[in-house]
């Protein structure tokens, strides 16, 4: 029977896995870890977003440069699919108030119990504690155990390694250099969704009072590279170094690109994005009596908390109470970032191996018989399902190009 070797156990090696032992393959799954789906359970602790409910045309835009690429294996097995599948194992989802979808229970661990029963069911075999180690001078692939070096031969192979964020749970870029020594491009990964350090830091005083809060109800801009801007609504936090957070890590892409190539990056914090900055000035300007500036602003504007500490910080006392200043920095409070932080800290990362190394069923065109899929591959998303998504589709479509190879060798 024909063999196939999907190697990591995320969302992309086991929906490649389903998808060849639905096509009648023999499925050995490998994964360093003791147990499957380590970084998929992680993602669900806070309620397992799946997908996103936006128009496919809407969605598709999430993907930046590699859109595309991304559509077409979207195209295979998109948003509608990936609920459709989560509904075949007995899990229901629903809609968030942000359109974001959701299994009704919040929880990634039954989605899996579920998912594993079917995959053993379907013949799909595990084998955990199995680190890849690259190939060995036969040519097999080398797996390091507990008990020492194997290798084992199949007659094709799915590399679902993942990229570089959350070491600890398997993904740690260590397949770089073996698909390098062996002809394959890789570009260099580098943090997606990632937190910032702020350049200069932040004062002790603001640092050791409000790490780790919430600046709820604001917005960020930045300019684009060619003249595009980038405006969105939300919350982030402060951290002891700088920012992180849902709205950080929707303009993280942008901020990373602009550090590499000017050395760091600028965005304007609007702390009443619901306000005009001529309502902002009306506020800030009315008489105040015998009140301080901060009772004013917190009762004329409701700013207070880590919101006033921040405009203290920028500006300090006498600029607080500069009126025209004052409203102008609510407005566009501006932050520069020297760094994003390390690579094992994002939420995901971006490069990998580009498409246009592989063919249109995602093999490797400098090793045939290879596949990749998932978080490998040189692309990026925003949080919100989007990579999730992605995910799965990468591995429906490395299988169908696998099952492909196979049928035609």
């Amino acid at each position: 029977m024909t063999q196939v070797i999907v190697v990591g156990a995320g969302p992309a090696g086991l929906m490649a896995a389903e998808t060849l032992a639905k096509g009648g393959i023999s499925v050995s799954v490998v994964d360093a870890m003791p147990s499957v789906g380590r970084k998929f359970l992680l993602a669900g602790k806070g309620g397992l977003n799946l997908t996103h409910s936006e128009p496919l045309a809407q969605f598709e835009q999430r993907f930046g440069a590699r859109q595309p690429e991304v559509a077409r294996l979207l195209a295979g097995f998109g948003p509608e699919a990936l609920r459709d599948w989560a509904h075949g194992l007995g899990v229901q989802t629903f809609v968030g108030s942000s359109g974001r979808v959701f299994p009704t229970d919040m929880k990634a661990a039954p989605l899996l119990r579920a998912w594993l029963h079917r995959l053993r069911e379907a013949g799909v075999r595990f084998h955990m504690r199995e680190r890849w180690a690259g190939w060995d001078e036969a040519g097999a692939l080398r797996f390091a155990t507990p008990q020492g070096d194997v290798s084992r031969r199949a007659d094709a192979v799915v590399l679902a390694l993942g990229g570089a964020s959350w070491a600890r749970l398997g993904s740690d870029g260590a397949w770089v250099p073996w698909l390098q020594a062996r002809g394959v491009a890789v570009v260099p990964l580098r943090p997606s969704n990632c937190g910032f350090d702020l350049k200069g830091g932040w004062s002790e005083h603001f640092a050791s009072r409000f790490a780790g809060q919430p600046f709820k109800g604001v917005a960020i801009r930045l300019a684009g590279p060619e003249g595009q801007a980038f405006e969105r609504k939300g919350e982030f936090v402060a951290t002891a170094t700088g920012v992180e957070g849902s709205l950080v890590y929707a303009a993280s892409a942008q901020l990373r690109d602009e550090i590499a190539a000017r050395g760091d990056a600028t965005f304007h914090l609007d702390l009443l994005p619901d306000r005009t900055p001529a309502q902002v000035l009306a506020e800030v300007a009315h008489p105040r009596g015998s009140r301080s500036q901060s009772s004013h602003l917190k009762s004329r504007l409701h700013l207070e908390g880590i919101k006033m500490a921040l405009l203290y910080e920028v500006l300090g006392k006498e600029g607080v109470n500069d009126a025209q200043r004052l409203a102008a920095t609510i407005k566009a409070v501006p932050l520069t970032l020297a760094s994003a932080r390390p690579v094992d800290e994002a939420i995901s990362t971006a490069g990998g191996v580009p498409f246009e190394a592989l063919d249109d069923g995602l093999m490797l065109s400098a090793l045939p018989g290879v596949f990749c899929a998932g978080e490998m591959l040189d692309w990026e998303a925003p949080t919100g399902g989007y990579l999730m998504t992605a995910c799965f589709a990468t591995g429906v479509a490395a299988a169908q190009g696998a099952l492909r190879y196979l049928g035609g060798t």
